[in-house]
């Protein structure tokens, strides 16, 4: 009886202890924008992240940091013990990561320790620990706390397609560098051989035409160190002509990564609020891919009219998530999450005969009649199917 009491002791603590890491992964992990504990933490952190860049900036006046120099050192203090915190937190709670929940812990932890944001996390307070370690310039120090600037990217999703793009491309950026070293390399050498006698004092040596020609080559042209002989000019334009090709590689690839991360960021957003559709989560896999590039995911915030009354109908709405009201006079119809609207007008090609206005936060999937009838030309079955399925939720809208 003693055993199996404390088995379910044991059993109890240990649901109490995922209970309490899931509701930690809540608050430090970004979209949970409805949670109050998960907004003032976001908010925290990016607060601290702006102080400390502003205190970095600060300290460089040498009157302020004559003044204020011990504040600024334990505002340091405090920030490193916050960023270690926060970076331990995300470690414990990796296996709460919807991609790494079947790994074995210690595998999730290290999976997640290599991901890009969490490198920068880490950058964030490492170089403190380090400088009481290892003897290191205090000017390097200060510069590396610029890194924690980075850690706004987790908050922004532009700055967090930035680093995903980055990270995805690595390989091709890291060719275009190596593209960019040989040409350096080439051109300074042959600079060296071609200027080197006529203008000692700036092609004498190799690392001396190498500043020449990373100027030239990325287009800079200080035009402190110029070619005077015949063959150097000639030299000097085919560098600019390659420097201006191998530069646009990475604008190419970064430019396509930032391509390729939209459209899987729009296909993850859109397929996430079909299957709460349950007019299209009734469509098959081949019929779901045809119509999804046709869909339009808007977010409404509440008391915004969608559809006024008078307007043409050209469009049909899915609703993902929220509450919407008709306005119908004196009359209020409440439609909700899995409801359709716009239906009628648009398959009438007739306008809207009452006003719908949110009455929560809305997720809504938008088809448009043209987009309807293109799908209609290219795939009628599928619009056949959408148009029978669609009169199940037949309105006068």
């Amino acid at each position: 009886m003693q055993e199996r009491t404390d088995r379910f002791e044991h059993a109890s603590r240990g649901l109490r202890f995922k209970t309490l890491r899931r509701r930690v992964y809540e608050i430090i992990e970004t979209g949970h924008g409805d949670d109050l504990a998960s907004k003032i933490f976001d908010w925290f952190i990016v607060g601290l992240i702006l102080l400390n860049v502003a205190a970095f900036v600060a300290e460089t006046v040498p009157g302020l940091r004559a003044k204020w120099g011990t504040w600024f050192h334990w505002f340091e203090v405090f920030s490193v013990a916050v960023f270690t915190i926060e970076y331990a937190l995300r470690i414990w709670t990796a296996v709460e990561v919807p991609y790494l929940a079947r790994r074995q812990p210690l595998k999730a932890r290290l999976k997640l320790a290599r991901q890009p944001a969490l490198l920068i996390d880490l950058a964030a307070f490492l170089p403190f620990y380090i400088s009481n370690l290892v003897a290191i310039d205090l000017r390097i120090l200060r510069t590396l706390r610029l890194l924690r600037f980075l850690k706004l990217s987790r908050y922004s999703p532009a700055m967090y397609t930035l680093v995903r793009v980055l990270s995805n491309e690595r390989k091709a950026l890291a060719g275009a560098c190596l593209l960019l070293a040989t040409a350096l390399l080439f051109s300074a050498t042959l600079m060296y051989y071609i200027e080197g006698d006529a203008q000692p004092d700036k092609f004498g040596s190799v690392p001396q035409a190498a500043w020449w020609a990373i100027a030239t080559l990325t287009t800079v042209g200080y035009g402190d160190a110029t070619p005077i002989t015949a063959l150097g000019k000639l030299v000097g334009g085919f560098t600019m002509v390659v420097g201006l090709c191998i530069l646009a590689l990475p604008v190419a690839i970064i430019s396509t990564g930032f391509a390729q991360e939209l459209q899987r960021r729009d296909f993850v957003v859109t397929w996430s609020l079909m299957s709460r559709v349950p007019l299209l989560a009734r469509l098959n896999a081949r019929e779901a891919t045809e119509i999804m590039p046709l869909l339009q995911a808007h977010n409404f915030p509440p008391h915004v009219e969608v559809v006024k009354k008078g307007s043409p109908g050209d469009a049909m709405y899915f609703i993902a998530s929220g509450k919407l009201e008709k306005h119908a006079g004196d009359e209020r119809h409440t439609y909700s999450a899995g409801d359709v609207f716009g239906v009628g007008a648009m398959f009438d090609d007739g306008v809207h005969v009452d006003a719908v206005v949110t009455a929560s936060k809305c997720s809504l999937l938008k088809l448009q009649r043209e987009d309807f009838h293109r799908l209609a030309t290219t795939q009628p079955n599928i619009a056949s199917h959408i148009r029978s399925l669609a009169a199940d939720f037949r309105d006068d809208t």
